[in-house]
């Protein structure tokens, strides 16, 4: 027989992603219109051990639906990895009459929340990293912001790099995913993109490229630098040894987790959390809700973290394709 659940526990774990506070916002007011208590868990699971825990209402998640970061803050925690940290978190959700949880947060937040749904704690967690490196889901909370601050950003440092006739290269997030990047490596019309996912770490191509874009003409050469492979300033300066090029690199950094969360985000992020407490209204336990095929879906939380996620090979092909060094002879 399904569990009813009465309270409803929401905390963002691991590193914040704008959109997160729409997902907060939709929890509490889907569950509150359900009649369920909803407290707020500050600080993630290091706040749920400290008991940092707050009733929430309606009004709680009032014009925050355009903010970016999490109102309800967010650390990592290594004692919750820990069997003693597990059960203890438990004991408190117990003591707080907490029978439901909804956790926001990446790979590492779900593990969590899959311990948590063991020790009896109905759990529910919700996609939110822009690092879109989750597997059961073609979606993130803040990958859409995080791309459209980068693109941005990106488009200035092309013009004064054109400006300067330099060769850029642009460093973006993504921990060990090259999404980030190659989605960006698309939308700016970047020279050459690396992934972690598919790079050889043959600089001598990349400095043949630069050669060859400074004899076609171009003023610039735009290398978008994935976060997985990272020492952008290292590699400038070999590059620019190399090529005499004036070389330049810039390394984009947390800006990309901040700013108001795009309508995608805050539609998408409200959608999942709406799903999330219907979820727990219903009685489920050790889900990870998400988005595949034009739906919204829910998978076991183990199965969920065993799935694989790679890069489209189609799109890898494409964002290489686009750029005027491409040669479809050589070897990918």
């Amino acid at each position: 027989m399904a569990k009813a659940v009465k309270t409803i526990g929401v905390l963002t774990s691991g590193g914040d992603a704008p959109g997160m506070n729409a997902a907060i916002r939709a929890v509490v007011r889907v569950a509150i219109n359900k009649g369920l208590k909803v407290k707020g868990i500050m600080r993630g699971y290091a706040g749920l051990l400290e008991e940092e825990i707050v009733d929430m209402e309606s009004t709680s998640v009032s014009d925050t639906i355009n903010r970016g970061g999490t109102i309800l803050y967010t650390a990592r925690c290594k004692e919750f990895t820990t069997p003693e940290g597990q059960q203890r978190g438990a004991e408190i959700c117990r003591k707080h009459g907490i029978d439901g949880m909804v956790v926001i947060g990446g790979d590492g937040s779900f593990k969590g929340a899959g311990k948590l749904s063991a020790l009896g704690i109905n759990t529910i967690g919700l996609p939110g990293t822009i690092d879109l490196d989750i597997a059961c889901t073609e979606y993130t909370i803040g990958f859409d912001t995080a791309v459209n601050t980068a693109m941005e950003a990106i488009d200035k440092v092309r013009d004064t790099s054109t400006s300067h006739e330099r060769c850029s290269i642009i460093e973006v997030m993504g921990r060990n995913a090259g999404y980030l990047a190659m989605w960006c490596g698309i939308a700016n019309g970047a020279e050459d993109v690396l992934i972690p996912e598919k790079y050889d770490y043959d600089e001598q191509k990349l400095i043949n490229n630069i050669i060859a874009s400074r004899k076609a003409g171009k003023k610039h050469h735009i290398i978008i630098n994935a976060e997985g492979i990272g020492h952008s300033e290292a590699m400038a300066k070999r590059i620019e040894a190399a090529t005499g090029i004036e070389t330049r690199a810039t390394i984009l950094g947390h800006m990309q987790r901040g700013g108001s969360p795009t309508c995608k985000d805050r539609v998408y992020a409200s959608m999942l959390g709406a799903l999330a407490v219907d979820l727990l209204v219903a009685g489920k336990n050790c889900r990870v809700v998400g988005y595949r095929h034009g739906e919204f879906v829910d998978f076991d939380i183990n199965e969920a973290l065993a799935m694989k996620k790679d890069v489209s090979p189609y799109m890898w092909e494409i964002c290489n394709s686009l750029s005027h060094n491409y040669d479809k002879h050589a070897k990918k």
